[in-house]
Parts: structure tokens; sequence; C-alpha cells
């Protein structure tokens, strides 16, 4: 896992070398026939990626997305409508049945189809009408980890050629390097504080709470601890009340609008005696008053990429906790690479 992890720099610096031209084609295809609708399907990390391609699109493009429950299509006797649509697959091996035959279902139906795939000889991949391949190489930690960020990637690259913003495509042309930087953060302060905690939440916002979902489930599958993942506005309505003296905390708090919230609801779970671990970057207004552990938050050369940072930054620290509570990260028990689900 951990290998794989300080891999992600080099694979997007590869998949960035390559594929422009197939998404220039399917941005300008997007363009000149517009989607009346968004769908995305995914499972695991991938809904992940998936979350962050949706909140990114509604936010820069006004374009609405929805992430689609696939038994709709697998369990369920009728059919959506599907002319007009724009449906997304985000997989690493793209071998699930039910998400093959969700999005070979859309295609049947008149929808614009996309695999956004690491294997593009897997049967997701034949269903779509368009593959943007991750070019992530192997990846045989069950744990996702170059995938996601990956699939991260091939999101925010779709964007920028969709809405087409040489700002966005300059920045991810030097996003290898920031992930390099990332990937060398210093977030051993959390260890000590996370290695006999059974349960926590990890709390972010906006474009952040992709990343703050993929954090909650790595610290399941590779440490055992039962971590939830919650909008800092949603923690109120409800979740706040499991929040007392000792409750661990993360906190992610990248650049952007939801940053400054995201301060003071740190600072206010630390008064109320949480262990509360913020991560955001240096130099950020309010660290040291909001809480006493702060974890740097790597920042990159478009706010849109500063949560794939982040992720850069998580992994190798979820991947040393899993080792200091004595679990190994590479097989997590119940667990293997491919999920098939129908």
């Amino acid at each position: 896992m951990r290998a794989e992890a300080l891999q992600a720099p080099q694979a997007v610096a590869q998949a960035l070398a390559q594929d422009q031209d197939l998404f220039d084609a399917l941005a300008a295809r997007l363009r000149q026939h517009p989607p009346q609708g968004v769908v995305t399907l995914a499972r695991g990390s991938s809904d992940h990626a998936a979350h962050h391609f949706a909140y990114l699109a509604m936010a820069r493009l006004g374009q609405l997305v929805t992430s689609l429950p696939l038994s709709l299509l697998t369990l369920q006797p009728h059919r959506l409508p599907a002319p007009g649509l724009l449906a997304l697959a985000f997989s690493q091996s793209g071998q699930s049945p039910d998400l093959v035959g969700a999005l070979q279902t859309l295609r049947d139906g008149g929808a614009c189809t996309v695999a956004c795939v690491n294997d593009t000889a897997s049967p997701l991949a034949q269903a779509g009408q368009w593959r943007l391949p991750l070019r992530a190489g192997p990846e045989t930690s069950v744990a996702a980890t170059k995938s996601c960020i990956a699939q991260l990637v091939a999101g925010v690259r779709l964007l920028a050629a969709w809405q087409p913003c040489a700002d966005l495509q300059a920045a991810l042309q030097a996003l290898p390097a920031r992930l390099e930087e990332a990937a060398a953060s210093d977030w051993g302060a959390a260890l000590p504080l996370l290695a006999g905690v059974d349960r926590m939440f990890v709390v972010s916002r906006g474009a952040g709470l992709a990343v703050a979902l993929e954090a909650a489930l790595k610290f399941k599958e590779t440490c055992g601890i039962q971590a939830e993942a919650f909008s800092g506005a949603e923690l109120r309505h409800g979740p706040m009340a499991l929040v007392g003296a000792g409750y661990p905390v993360l906190v992610l708090a990248p650049r952007g609008p939801a940053q400054a919230g995201l301060l003071a609801l740190a600072a206010e779970l630390q008064a109320r005696g949480a262990v509360v671990l913020l991560a955001a970057p240096a130099g950020t207004p309010g660290i040291a008053a909001a809480v006493r552990t702060w974890l740097p938050l790597p920042v990159t050369d478009d706010e849109a990429l500063d949560t794939i940072a982040a992720l850069q930054a998580f992994y190798p620290m979820v991947e040393a906790l899993a080792r200091a509570r004595g679990r190994d990260p590479d097989r997590p028990a119940f667990l293997s690479k491919v999920t098939l689900t129908r």
C-alpha cells in the first residue's frame, strides 16, 4: 500500500503526458451536445472520486450531477430514461457486474457513457462509448491509493477540457511535483493520538468531503477504526451529540470558502474536550488558536487540486497507523482487491 501510494505522483505524470486528444474530443462532444443530466456510477474509493468530480462540476460548470444507486438498474424491473444523459462510471478494475450492467443499460437507453477505468480491457471499459484510461499501472494492494488519486485527476482533467481553463490545465501539469511534496508531508503527530482509538469522525466540506469519505474508508479497512465522515455543516444535525471529552476528530480544512467554518468548528470541538487533529495549509490564520495538533496540508497551483494533494499526504500516514496498531494494511480482513457486486 505504501509503495503504491508513493507511486501516485509518477502515475499522474504519466497519465497527463497521454490521452489529451481523447479528453479534448469528449469535451468537444459535451459542448456540442450539452447533457440534460449527469450521473455517476461507482463504489468504494471510486465513488469518492466520483463525488469529487460531481462537486467540482456543479461548482465550476453549473452542471447538476447525481450519484446513481446501481440497484435502480440492476434490482428494479423498470428502466430510467437515458436519452440526453451523460453517465460516468469510475472503477479501478472495471469488473463489478452491477457497475458494468448499469452502464450498459444506460448506453442501450441512449446515454453517452464514459468509463474512467484503470483496466481498459475490462468489461466496464467495453460498456463505455468513451474510455478514459487512468494509466495508474498495476495496483495489488486491496486498499486503493494511486488509482483513487488517478481517478480524481481524470475527473478534474475532464472538467478543465469541458469548460476550457488554461490556468487549471497549467496547474494540472504542475501537479505531479506538488504530489511529490505532499507525499513527504509529516503527519507523524497523528500516530500516537490515533493508535488506540476505536471510533472517530473525519470532517470536511465542499470538495474536501470526498477526501473525508475516502479517509474514513481507509481508517476502517486498514486500521479497524469505526470512522465516519461528515460535512462540517451536517455534523450539527445529530452526530455532534457523540462528540465529548476524548472523542477523536480529524478535520480537513484545505483552502477555499469552507475553510473558515471548519477552523471555527475545530476550535469548538477542542473546547468541548475532543481530540482534534486539524489538517490545514501552513500559514493559515487561526491554526494555533483553533487546536493543539496540526497536520500540514500541502497546496497546489489551483484550489481545485488541493484536495488531491491532501489525499496524497494522508495515505502514508494511515498505512503507518495500521502497522502501529498491529495490522497489516496490505491484507485487510475479509476484503479482496476486486469486489464483485450485483
